[in-house]
């Protein structure tokens, strides 16, 4: 059978290369008794491919049975897998045949193998090497022939290397391994897809095709889907039960793109394809220098600023020394005397004029009144740095490093 085929006959869709992939490894691997293990995050549809696999193996004719072992207590998930006996535990009033008796000669497909706990992660173990185990409350040795399909949206690598997952069990599951990529990785699918979803939603509901305007497409393939196809599938259903009219907008989809997490509200809007130059849930510590950088170009910007005032005021009221805020009206230094230009000086960006009568006096550098500045505000105040920096206009931390700059004592 050739990739189209099974894509009509399954229902997938795409043409991304990642998703033929995903095929072609089915169509390899389908045909045998191998055991696969599934990969991919929640949503994207790893119980459609094991069910292609199922369905294109030589086990067709017989049972494929589900469980979800995430969703089953870890008392109840032997019993469930494996049977038990009447009187086993409280409730068993009778002896039950598990999933793997059910499924002799047919496939069962284990979704959320991550979630399984490590007692019953010994026992299926042993049934994938040797094919036998025993009814819970019994002791007498049963064998099958059911074939192994798993899937997680986990790492079991990671969880291998915590502790959390038996190593042996984790190379006995992944002899073949899948991995379905999720939507934001394979983009050109996602257009096809919601447009399935959409005629498929509008037979079900009795309700009149709609139409996507090019800007409604490019929010969907911008979106992350936190929640993959299922998510997708779910947005499609609101477009046709709650819009009204045929045309559908970006400004119409948006407020159902709510991307449910464990971080947000199921009102709150998930954002679009990121462009920001830094992932700060990846990098928290990007974000902290980012931010600390930020704040000291503005606090630099503010003092520049406002050294460019007291000059412009000192400049326009003929006194050389520049004026000090009233917070810090004490001896006023004796500033050096230095060679001025000539012709004209640039502070701030504003030109002047300097006369010759007067290259005899001089006006401080920027970096020198900034000094004495800081200088008097830590006399003023005993050398409390925090009571300096506020009088000057600064953060406490600026103040520090400028100290350091100026060699004196932090301290």
């Amino acid at each position: 059978m050739d990739r189209q085929t099974v894509q009509k006959r399954f229902g997938i869709i795409g043409e991304s290369p990642g998703i033929y992939h995903v095929i072609d490894r089915v169509r390899q691997v389908a045909r045998t008794d191998i055991s696969v293990l599934i990969e991919g995050e929640s949503g994207v549809g790893k119980e459609l491919i094991a069910q292609a696999i199922h369905e294109l193996s030589l086990r067709r004719h017989k049972a494929l049975k589900v469980i979800n072992t995430g969703a089953i207590p870890e008392g109840l998930i032997e019993s469930e897998l494996f049977g038990a006996e009447k009187g086993s535990y409280t409730g068993a009033t009778e002896r039950r045949r598990g999933l793997f008796e059910e499924a002799d000669g047919g496939t069962i497909f284990l979704d959320e193998i991550g979630e399984m706990p490590q007692s019953t992660q010994v026992r299926l173990l042993r049934v994938l090497e040797s094919g036998t185990f025993n009814r819970v409350g019994s002791t007498v040795m049963q064998r099958t022939d059911a074939r192994v399909v798993a899937a997680t949206n986990k790492n079991l690598g990671s969880e291998v290397a915590d502790g959390r997952f038996r190593e042996d069990l984790y190379y006995r599951l992944s002899t073949v391994i899948i991995h379905i990529p999720p939507l934001r990785e394979r983009r050109d699918d996602i257009r096809p897809i919601f447009d399935a979803f959409l005629y498929s939603s509008s037979q079900k509901y009795q309700s009149p095709p709609r139409t996507l305007t090019a800007a409604a497409y490019d929010l969907l393939e911008s979106y992350q889907w936190p929640g993959n196809v299922r998510e997708l599938r779910n947005v499609a259903d609101q477009v046709v039960v709650l819009h009204r009219g045929a045309n559908v907008d970006a400004d119409d989809i948006r407020p159902f793109l709510r991307g449910i997490t464990t971080n947000s509200s199921s009102t709150s809007l998930m954002p679009v394809k990121a462009k920001a130059p830094m992932d700060s849930e990846s990098s928290p510590e990007l974000k902290v220098v980012y931010r600390a950088l930020l704040e000291i170009r503005q606090d630099i910007q503010d003092l520049r600023k406002d050294v460019g005032q007291v000059f412009r005021e000192s400049l326009a009221s003929g006194k050389p020394d520049p004026p000090y805020p009233e917070e810090l009206q004490i001896d006023r230094p004796t500033l050096p005397m230095l060679p001025r230009p000539e012709r004209e000086q640039n502070l701030d960006g504003v030109t002047y004029e300097v006369e010759d009568d007067q290259k005899e006096d001089s006006l401080p550098t920027i970096e020198e009144a900034e000094r004495e500045l800081i200088l008097k505000a830590m006399e003023k105040f005993d050398g409390n740095r925090k009571e300096s920096a506020k009088a000057l206009g600064i953060s406490p931390r600026t103040l520090y490093r400028k100290l350091k700059e100026l060699d004196e004592d932090p301290g």
